[in-house]
């Protein structure tokens, strides 16, 4: 039967002062938040260190005085024996004669250690932290020791069968992965609509396209609402990755685009609470075009030529031509004011060809490939002319179409299996949370009212 047991029954905090030698370099550790583990946060000199200090051992169970209730917990590892701590960090012995130790460390890793933590902590709203009295004078139910082993021993099998299955599941979205960019690569290459194609063989093909788009060109740059581009060089022979169905052309992205360009280095000065919609490379996604709008910034746009210049229009196409190149963002009908910055390069379709073949072909592996390339400008960096010289499979405009909605209807069965695979992750998650908390029944619910508080150990 199940027994109450405070936790200063079993956790004993114990101190290893130590004297810092001025000379001598000494790691310092931190927790990471969230059950993340415990770390090197730096090494300094002993002499650059004021804080009275306290040595850890292999081992060690500690957690953050001031975090804990945040999961900031764990094991002292063997590349941090006889690193050092503040006083802000507590470290304990496990009195295996009230609890097993492997048990009570998997308990840890549960949020019933963290409600433990966070009743235990209090403060003010800054500097809310681990409470010695209410710390260590909270109860749990613990089985007795011969139970414990026999829940411990179980427990470490259904582990292995759910490390298991997590493992199961993780190599299945790499599979979904891999599936989806599958999909992206056999519509860019016509094999998706190959039984379209035998049904609608007198479609008008791309050649006629691009006549069109290069004739309205010519009429916008003698309007002077574009500016004429520089020859762009034929597509070789070696270029090209693949062969093209039938009524297919190979262009290059200038061919198809009304305008490339990216912001100024001059935006910080606009930034502002309010305004216009400010996006950035942190916008921007690998897996899909959709703008993230977690995190939003704005500006007060300027009046001159950059504000002009750099203003988004509804399915302008983002791409980050730094850092991570080859990130992507739509701009959505209704989106309001928007800008941009250096980092990102806007990609301005021609009106035919402002559909959704043009953001799934730049997220395919062909576009990946050349966003990778070596021979373009420099590591991490992406120029806006290699972007005009992307070359691209460019379907008739009816089959852009077709080739759309068979990678949506292809897409949202992707969407499906994934929802499956993540709802399969959390009852993993819940089965092993539901498993522990069967070594400590209600204990949450247990207060220490019926327990004499001189039994709490300081």
């Amino acid at each position: 039967m199940n027994k109450p047991v405070l936790i200063g029954d079993f956790l004993h905090r114990i101190k290893r002062p130590i004297e810092l030698c001025p000379d001598s370099k000494y790691k310092l550790v931190t927790i990471k938040m969230k059950h993340k583990g415990v770390v090197l946060r730096q090494e300094k000199l002993g002499a650059d260190i004021k804080s009275k200090m306290y040595q850890v051992k292999t081992g060690d169970f500690i957690l953050s005085g001031i975090d804990a209730r945040n999961g900031a917990f764990g094991i002292v590892p063997p590349e941090l024996d006889g690193a050092i701590v503040t006083n802000d960090f507590w470290y304990f012995d496990i009195d295996e004669a009230v609890v097993e130790k492997h048990l009570f460390l998997e308990l840890t890793s549960t949020k019933w250690f963290d409600e433990i933590c966070r009743k235990g902590s209090d403060g003010t709203t800054e500097r809310i932290r681990l409470q010695k009295s209410k710390f260590f004078n909270q109860a749990v139910l613990l089985p007795p020791l011969n139970e414990q082993q026999t829940f411990i021993n179980e427990f470490k099998r259904v582990k292995s069968q759910d490390r298991q299955l997590k493992d199961e599941l993780t190599h299945q979205q790499t599979l979904l992965k891999k599936l989806r960019q599958q999909i992206l690569q056999e519509a860019i290459e016509g094999k998706l609509t190959a039984d379209w194609r035998k049904k609608n063989p007198d479609v008008e093909p791309a050649s006629k396209l691009l006549e069109r788009i290069s004739a309205e060109k010519t009429q916008l740059v003698k309007e002077k609402k574009i500016k004429k581009q520089k020859t762009l060089p034929p597509i070789s022979e070696e270029e090209k990755p693949f062969e093209l169905p039938e009524g297919w052309a190979w262009c290059r992205i200038w061919d198809v685009a009304k305008i490339i360009t990216s912001g100024s280095r001059d935006w910080a000065k606009y930034y502002s609470k309010d305004g216009a919609i400010f996006v950035t490379m942190g916008n921007l996604s690998k897996e899909s075009y959709s703008l993230r709008m977690d995190k939003i910034r704005y500006v007060q746009p300027p009046k001159n030529s950059e504000g002009a210049r750099t203003r988004l229009e509804e399915n302008d196409l983002l791409i980050s031509i730094t850092g991570d190149v080859g990130n992507l963002g739509l701009i959505p009908s209704s989106f309001g004011e928007a800008y941009i910055n250096q980092h990102t390069c806007v990609l301005r379709f021609m009106s035919e060809c402002q559909n959704k073949y043009f953001p799934e072909l730049m997220r395919s592996p062909l576009a990946q490939y050349q966003y990778d390339a070596p021979q373009r400008g420099i590591k991490n960096s992406f120029r806006l002319g290699d972007v005009g010289e992307m070359i691209i499979p460019l379907p008739p405009l009816q089959e852009q179409q077709a080739i759309i909605l068979k990678v949506e209807k292809l897409f949202a069965f992707c969407d499906q299996l994934e929802t499956q695979i993540t709802q399969s992750q959390t009852h993993a998650e819940q089965l092993m949370q539901a498993v522990l908390k069967e070594a400590f029944s209600h204990s949450t619910d247990t207060t220490t009212a019926n327990i004499p508080q001189e039994a709490a150990h300081a």
